[in-house]
């Protein structure tokens, strides 16, 4: 057995391509809220800057009660049609949602036709991210080796964390390079139409992608089910109660670090924008750099310590990291390295975690309906609760998610090594 692990090369290209639509899904949804502190007053009325940027935090949680019904559609075409065919598909609705957003016209040329649009391009791109996460989980979870399904699960955050690392580092140059004017009036909209652009090398990579052995074995199966959705709930209900209370810590962590934070250390509490983006790209080359030995130590010592670490540490260690939310390069260095190095131990191994959750007729739609929905409730509104509630109410919010995900973690059964069912 261990000469066997030691000697097992990676298809790095099946998983880099497998990863790179969700690169481009994450690229899209991180742009968004980085950006959108420039473009608010762009799209909703410039009389009011704090309700123009509540209205696009408005947009943005809104896009994300669309995510369900993605995770559901999507995750059941999978299920029917293919892991392939349908990472395909989402790939195409989020870049050209993309697409969209950059070119929208202002509030100032059209009135509401502006927001209107913006809703219905976000509204795409929720259902698009809905299928994608499930879909490229159950794919990624499928290929790989029971014995190092958590490094090939790696990948996912790899290219997630490299989606935003790019999202961040155009945020720094752009603002560097631009005055807060031109940023307003046309720099928000590279990052966007840059997104159209990744969308198209994303299906390019995937084109050629082999179908999994588990949905072939299977899709028979799927194609009888009746009411899968209820289904999950009347055979698997355990898993689906771990599947939501580990996720919501998980979500409320990516959305305070890579997306809340940026809006609220600027807006709220006087950063420089250029040391915010600066911080969140070191914080980000260091969640990339550990997702891999997080695998790696996942497939060897077990999924279930190592993710008991993380939500004990963030009950722990996420209010007094708030406190460094300031002015100051080195503080936001220290809250974005501690915050995303702490996540690396759930998102190494998030997608082999929900794969090994349900049996495969079910995968897409089991981990798609209930993680997205988990999403949509304490992801999607994030940024709006952290500029309604302010920042040391929210922090306390994310502790007490990660107190209950600690609970639920406890009941999980240790899953290395196993064969997907």
């Amino acid at each position: 057995m261990v000469v066997t692990s030691e000697t097992h090369r990676l298809p790095v290209r099946k998983l880099v391509a497998a990863s790179a639509g969700n690169a481009v899904e994450w690229y899209d949804w991180g742009i968004y809220t980085a950006f959108s502190i420039y473009f608010a007053t762009q799209i909703f009325p410039k009389g009011n800057e704090a309700a123009a940027l509540l209205s696009t935090f408005a947009t943005f949680a809104l896009a994300f009660f669309f995510r369900p019904l993605g995770g559901y559609l999507l995750g059941r075409f999978a299920d029917l049609k293919g892991r392939r065919t349908a990472m395909l598909l989402t790939i195409a609705l989020m870049s050209g949602g993309s697409v969209v957003i950059g070119l929208l016209p202002t509030f100032d040329q059209v009135g509401w036709l502006s927001p209107a649009l913006l809703v219905l391009a976000r509204v795409a791109q929720g259902m698009a991210l809905g299928g994608e996460v499930s879909n490229a989980s159950a794919y990624l979870g499928e290929i790989a080796k029971p014995s190092h399904r958590g490094r090939y699960s790696s990948f996912f955050y790899i290219s997630t964390g490299a989606a935003v690392l790019i999202a961040s580092l155009l945020g720094f140059f752009l603002s560097r390079g631009l005055d807060k004017d031109a940023m307003a009036t046309y720099g928000w909209r590279v990052p966007f139409l840059i997104g159209g652009v990744l969308g198209l090398i994303g299906l390019w990579l995937r084109r050629e992608l082999p179908e999994t052995e588990q949905f072939e074995e299977n899709k028979a199966k799927a194609e009888k089910l009746r009411n899968p959705l209820l289904l999950t709930l009347k055979e698997h209900p355990k898993a689906v109660g771990q599947l939501i209370g580990v996720t919501l810590l998980s979500t409320l962590c990516f959305y305070t670090f890579f997306s809340a934070l940026t809006p609220f250390a600027v807006k709220t509490k006087g950063a420089n924008d250029i040391d915010v983006f600066l911080a969140l790209s070191i914080g980000t080359v260091v969640f990339i750099a550990l997702q891999y030995p997080m695998g790696w130590l996942a497939d060897r010592y077990g999924r279930k310590p190592q993710i008991l670490v993380w939500s004990a540490a963030m009950a722990v260690l996420v209010v007094p990291l708030s406190t460094l939310v300031k002015p100051g390069l080195a503080n936001l260095v220290i809250v974005f390295v501690v915050g995303l190095g702490l996540y690396t131990t759930i998102t190494s191994i998030a997608p082999a975690l929900m794969s090994e959750l349900f049996p495969t007729e079910l995968r897409g739609l089991g981990i798609g309906a209930w993680y997205n929905l988990t999403v949509a409730l304490f992801g999607g509104t994030a940024p709006l609760v952290i500029q309604a509630v302010g920042g040391t109410v929210f922090f306390w919010y994310v502790a007490i998610g990660a107190v209950i995900s600690f609970l639920v973690i406890l009941t999980l059964p240790e899953t290395k090594g196993v064969e997907l069912t």
